[in-house]
């Protein structure tokens, strides 16, 4: 059964670091719902409500297009391993660009990437937590270096050059505020 809890714990605090692989939901009032896998080293906690990760370079934008019209997001862990657990983290973000005030000591809390577009910054006002008994059992082998490697191979030039071509409107043709 599911339960719900005002803030991150400990045991889940644990249980998400451990995680390789977690996904983000986000929604305007009209158009599409995004749901994005993410991985990498690209999520930290920083207290009981609070959770930051990056966002690195890719073919869309649609989290930083929903996030400029309505702020709600979830995060959603699930265990592959021997304990079966969901874990759902609903909240309020907000969006931190490179040059911005906090981006530097955002930025900071992981290793230089040349593909950081952005730092979603989660308010945390509800936790909740399900079975995941359904979920499969699967072996991690390890993290994909393509896009690591694309982004140094662009520059940050051509990163930005890329952000202006392709990362400028979302799907339904909102703006994302990428510069």
């Amino acid at each position: 059964m599911a339960k719900q809890f005002s803030a991150i714990s400990d045991s889940l605090k644990a249980f998400i670091e451990r995680q390789k692989l977690f996904f983000v939901a986000t929604a305007d009032v009209d158009g599409h719902v995004n749901l994005s896998p993410k991985g990498l080293d690209s999520l930290r906690v920083m207290d009981r409500n609070r959770i930051v990760w990056r966002n690195l370079t890719g073919s869309g934008n649609e989290t930083a297009a929903h996030i400029l019209a309505c702020n709600r997001m979830t995060l959603m862990f699930c265990s592959f391993e021997k304990e079966p657990l969901i874990l759902r983290l609903y909240g309020q973000a907000r969006t931190v660009h490179p040059g911005e005030a906090d981006w530097d000591a955002l930025d900071g809390l992981f290793e230089a990437n040349p593909g950081a577009r952005q730092i979603f910054d989660l308010q945390v006002e509800l936790v909740q937590t399900s079975c995941g008994f359904a979920v499969p059992l699967f072996d991690y082998r390890g993290e994909r270096e393509t896009l690591d490697k694309w982004a140094r191979n662009k520059g940050r030039k051509g990163i930005e050059q890329y952000w202006q071509e392709k990362n400028r409107v979302s799907l339904d043709g909102k703006p994302t505020d990428q510069a």
